[in-house]
């Protein structure tokens, strides 16, 4: 593994998003379980102020740089990361990794069960296994609204992503939450794999829209999301996470 880049005191793996599925798998055939997280400018800002934040980045086994930005920063500091690798993206890479190798995932997250209406990671669950041949769904669950305040709800949820012994768990119900969430299963798990995937499972299941692809590549998917959210993201992503983003640049552009 190439040495980390250090971005505003968080290391970062400079790996591209198919040497990440190459790593996992090499892993899981060696028996070695690990922990993806993937810093955008959000998440870095609030490692800088919240412990709790650092110790998840700080237990990873690969960080990777989900946020155009931090990609920008690399290289004004003339250490530049290879790409941009989200959440987003690993969900399906991974899967078709690990399809090839007849290994299982959990998915975990999604919008919550309807009358009628299978939840959001059972739909994610299927469209991943039929575009991905080999794979197999070892479990998933939408977590109610809120489980998080209910012990016997999160520990409902955790026993039955143990018992299903995946190989990779997909754990998308948002930042910190999802982080939390590992951090209570990877010692019940020490060969599995665990990715944070923010709204990769509603993108999955086609209860979100992600951004154009050129949005994406210009580094302009806050601003889609932004349109689509503006009461619950407004104050972040204009409030903070811009003037932290600026202040990256221009330090890390001074630092060269």
């Amino acid at each position: 593994m190439p040495d980390r880049i250090v971005l505003d005191g968080v290391p970062v793996d400079p790996i591209t998003e198919a040497e990440v599925v190459a790593r996992v798998r090499a892993a899981l055939d060696q028996g070695e379980g690990g922990r993806i997280v993937t810093p955008n400018v959000d998440i870095l800002r609030r490692a800088r102020m919240d412990a709790e934040v650092r110790a998840y980045l700080d237990d990873a086994t690969l960080v990777v740089a989900d946020g155009t930005p931090l990609v920008w920063a690399s290289r004004l500091a003339g250490t530049p990361l290879p790409e941009r690798v989200t959440g987003s993206d690993l969900i399906w890479s991974l899967s078709t990794g690990l399809g090839a190798d007849g290994r299982s995932v959990y998915l975990l997250g999604g919008e919550p069960e309807d009358p009628g209406w299978v939840d959001g990671a059972g739909r994610a669950a299927a469209r991943l296994a039929a575009a991905c041949p080999g794979l197999r769904i070892a479990g998933w669950r939408s977590p109610e609204y809120g489980f998080e305040e209910d012990p016997y709800l999160v520990a409902s949820v955790c026993r039955e992503v143990i018992e299903a012994k995946p190989d990779l768990v997909y754990v998308g119900v948002g930042f910190p939450k999802q982080e939390w969430l590992v951090s209570l299963l990877r010692p019940e798990l020490p060969f599995t794999w665990f990715l944070g995937c923010g709204a990769a499972i509603n993108f999955v299941a086609g209860d979100r829209e992600r951004a154009p692809e050129w949005m994406q590549k210009s580094g302009l998917e806050w601003a889609h999301r932004l349109g689509n959210e503006p009461r619950r993201l407004a104050s972040r992503y204009l409030r903070h996470d811009a003037p932290y983003a600026l202040r990256l640049l221009a330090s890390n552009a001074v630092r060269r």
